[in-house]
């Protein structure tokens, strides 16, 4: 199933082929989708399902082995710092130096993005848009997982980009946190398209308009979360659709596929 028309614009997150090996082990093969303007992306699939891996190759910060990514219609790898402009990036583990405080790293970043005069307002969003007020001057090395994440997320959100990609930004939350957090994403997603990835299937349901669910390294699925669902919840069908946990079979054709590919 495919859905790329559910959203309110043209394409801003795009995959064509993607595939990534590692000598024999495929991480990522070949995987497309589009993602239109507007629409906010749940990315499902177990631990080492190879959602962190098409997150890198999606943001440039990965080469893929074959295939092709782009943001806003800029190819990541042949036009990178054209689609950076247009992307804002949360790793599981973001950037942030633990001696600044949020203030003088996201000035540090805002210097590095180039953002001039509009620098000062820019901070001045994020901070209030992430609650930030109480522990902008204060190190971030002392700051909760749950402080850092927003921390995170205001970096990825300072210069106001259209894309914004978020690699499991709830891990280590707790529910008070993952709430708040919810209510940003929701948020976001009024006027950016977003591609969240997460553990947690409530979020999917609650957030998403979308789901892509990857297994072993490939889509299993890339449709509305109303398809997924059965007696009210996606979990049977996650279940079902990544074979329970258990390791998939042997796959003659991704053996073939990595033949005559670099890493």
């Amino acid at each position: 199933m495919s859905v790329t028309d559910s959203g309110s614009g043209g394409p801003m997150i795009e995959a064509s082929g993607l595939s990534k090996y590692y000598g024999p082990f495929v991480a990522v093969h070949d995987i497309s989708f589009v993602i239109p303007q507007g629409q906010v992306v749940a990315f499902l699939g177990p631990n080492g399902a190879g959602k962190t891996t098409l997150m890198r190759m999606l943001t440039g910060y990965l080469a893929p082995s074959a295939g092709s990514a782009s943001i806003a219609g800029f190819d990541v790898r042949t036009d990178r710092i054209a689609a950076s402009r247009r992307l804002g990036y949360l790793p599981e583990n973001g950037p942030l130096y633990p001696d600044m405080t949020p203030l003088e790293l996201l000035t540090f970043f805002g210097q590095a993005r180039e953002l001039g005069a509009a620098l000062k307002r820019r901070i001045e969003e994020v901070v209030d848009l992430c609650a930030l007020h109480l522990v902008i001057e204060k190190p971030v090395g002392k700051l909760s997982r749950g402080l850092k994440q927003r921390v995170g997320l205001a970096q990825a959100l300072l210069h106001d980009p259209d894309v914004l990609i978020m690699d499991e930004p709830t891990a280590g939350l707790d529910p008070n946190q993952i709430r708040q957090f919810r209510e940003n994403i929701q948020r976001l997603g009024r006027t950016k398209t977003l591609l969240v990835s997460t553990h947690i299937l409530h979020e999917a349901e609650a957030v998403a308009d979308r789901v892509l669910l990857v297994n072993s390294g490939r889509l299993a699925f890339d449709g509305p979360v109303s398809d997924l669902e059965e007696n009210g919840t996606i979990e049977e069908a996650f279940y079902r659709l990544t074979n329970h946990g258990a390791p998939p079979p042997p796959s003659e054709p991704a053996a073939e596929s990595i033949e005559g590919q670099q890493p």
